[in-house]
């Protein structure tokens, strides 16, 4: 008799703690507020294009001796991540020849930053991005 007890408030106990944590798993993220993450781009495919073209000629022109140099590579990279994911997945922007241009420039600018994040871009890399940067531009400036 008393075995039986035993069981009973046991299944009762194992009953009410996983109620008790049920109950706990639907309030707590009630009581959480969630933001998104926050992005430099704004949604208009052309005018995101022509700033980040013009932020990242700027960015691989400063000279390696310059304090602000790791600052803007790391900058730079953050950008290239938020314009490729804002617009890879878009189909009627990631088809377009201004589009792909623009992303072989970011990756080759990507792969430098990744590959070698304390040495400078090297001239024929900066010559190489500098045509595919203005080259976009050119594309998209002209899709208007």
């Amino acid at each position: 008799m008393i075995n039986s007890f035993f069981r009973l408030f046991i299944n009762f106990l194992k009953g009410a703690v996983s109620l008790c944590l049920a109950i706990y798993l639907l309030i707590m993220p009630i009581g959480k507020s969630v933001e998104a993450a926050k992005t430099s781009m704004t949604g208009d495919y052309m005018k995101d294009t022509v700033s980040v073209v013009q932020k990242l000629k700027e960015t691989i022109t400063i000279e390696q001796e310059d304090e602000s140099r790791p600052e803007a590579d790391k900058e730079a990279v953050l950008l290239i991540t938020d314009y490729i994911s804002r617009y890879r997945n878009r189909s009627q922007v990631n088809g377009t020849l201004s589009f792909t241009t623009m992303q072989t420039a970011l990756n080759s600018l990507a792969g430098h930053y990744k590959t070698f994040p304390n040495r400078p871009v090297p001239v024929n890399l900066k010559e190489r991005l500098n045509e595919e940067l203005s080259k976009a531009e050119e594309l998209v400036e002209n899709q208007k």
